[in-house]
């Protein structure tokens, strides 16, 4: 009997990878450019990858729904970035929703700042307004 896999968007050139459950740490590597899947910080979407790391991805993906004249987005970016580094094994990415209107649009998002939190393609959970670090930690952890 063979072990479950999942599969991953590699962040740096979007192949999707089918990592072995056994494998699934903070050091696996894409199968095509070689860099590490779990980079430990939120990586910029853009409007024709959000769909496919949202879809494709089996792991716990938090997607941080934001725009560049939101003063409380821009209050949480870094503490976004910190809770990232402290969850290495969970993929954490940002969506620009002024940058990138119609991409944000299927996810009905109506306050920024707004993290959903997906797994298998399906939306797990949402958290909107400015957490600090220790709460997005403490939010994303409750969903494992």
């Amino acid at each position: 009997m063979s072990e479950p896999n999942s599969h991953v968007v590699c962040p740096h050139c979007q192949a999707t990878n089918r990592v072995p459950a056994t494998k699934l740490t903070p050091a696996a590597n894409c199968g095509k450019c070689a860099q590490q899947l779990f980079t430990a910080s939120p990586h910029e979407l853009n409007g024709q990858i959000v769909n496919k790391v949202i879809q494709k991805n089996q792991v716990l993906t938090i997607v941080d729904f934001w725009a560049s004249w939101c003063q409380p987005c821009l209050m949480m970016a870094p503490e976004f970035k910190t809770a990232a580094s402290q969850l290495p094994q969970v993929v954490f990415a940002k969506i620009q929703t002024d940058k990138y209107e119609q991409a944000a649009a299927p996810y009905n998002i109506r306050s920024l700042p707004t993290m959903v939190a997906f797994k298998n393609g399906k939306e797990v959970a949402r958290q909107s307004g400015a957490l600090p670090s220790h709460q997005i930690v403490q939010w994303v952890q409750s969903l494992k």
